[in-house]
């Protein structure tokens, strides 16, 4: 068993404003996909996968060694770029998917640990990273039955009045069984409000095939991705607190 993940990061980020490609932007002095990147080192993945897509090139300039990429042409949706990644990866029936956006710098790799934890221990056939927002706004909402399971995850857009209400969100981060993830990919379609591929459609369709779907809730810091410059400075802000919170390692005890 090993774990394998595929980042998103294929993007433009039209909300940053910006001809630079989002996960480029700089948060505290490096790229943000690198932050992205380093958690999934910290965590013991074993193969990543970068699925690329605006300035493709400029973004295969920063990739670490080690670190494949996988060329999205066209911006299809977030399950078309879950395709496109799985593809450039060696993956197993045993081995676990991760799968993560590149604009998310505030994931810790401890969490990444947890949640992978919880998908082996738990035999579920996915495994959701999932915040409480008191503001959800465009987060897709997370659906759970009367007894506390995960059925699905609904976009904001295609989301009921009453499923709006909902205050735990979905934050983009997956563990997927290698055994069902490609399977579940095929599936999915584009019969949604945006016409896209959406990766979080994954989750139904392994539900009404009687798999088991786990959630494991981290801090709502976590969950922030960044969709504006305007945010990078709140996000900064956090990266600070927390290097300051663990302390200088060299100074003088």
């Amino acid at each position: 068993m090993a774990s394998k993940a595929i980042v998103l990061a294929a993007g433009k980020g039209t909300r940053m404003k910006s001809d630079l490609a989002k996960v480029l932007h700089p948060v505290a002095g490096r790229p943000m996909l690198l932050w992205a990147l380093d958690a999934l080192v910290a965590a013991d993945c074993d193969e990543v996968a970068v699925v690329v897509g605006h300035q493709a090139d400029a973004v295969r300039s920063i990739l670490p060694d080690g670190v494949g990429s996988a060329l999205q042409s066209e911006q299809l949706g977030t399950g078309h770029a879950a395709m496109i990644g799985l593809g450039e990866l060696d993956v197993t029936a045993e081995d676990e998917v991760i799968i993560m956006p590149g604009d998310m710098p505030l994931v810790r790799a401890e969490t990444l640990l947890e949640l992978i934890d919880l998908h082996r221990t738990s035999g579920a056939a996915g495994t959701l990273l999932t915040v409480e927002l008191d503001e959800p706004r465009a987060y897709g909402r997370v659906i759970r039955s009367g007894d506390g399971g995960v059925v699905g995850i609904v976009e904001a857009k295609d989301a009921t009045p009453a499923q709006l209400d909902i205050a735990e969100v979905s934050t983009s981060v997956y563990v997927f069984s290698g055994r069902w993830l490609a399977g579940a990919l095929d599936r999915i379609t584009t019969d949604n409000a945006q016409g896209e591929y959406y990766l979080t459609d994954v989750v139904g369709i392994l539900v009404a095939d009687g798999h088991r779907i786990e959630a494991h809730k981290a801090s709502p810091e976590e969950g922030l991705g960044i969709n504006s410059v305007d945010q990078i400075e709140g996000v900064e802000a956090a990266l600070e607190a927390r290097s300051g919170a663990l302390g200088d390692p060299t100074e003088d005890s």
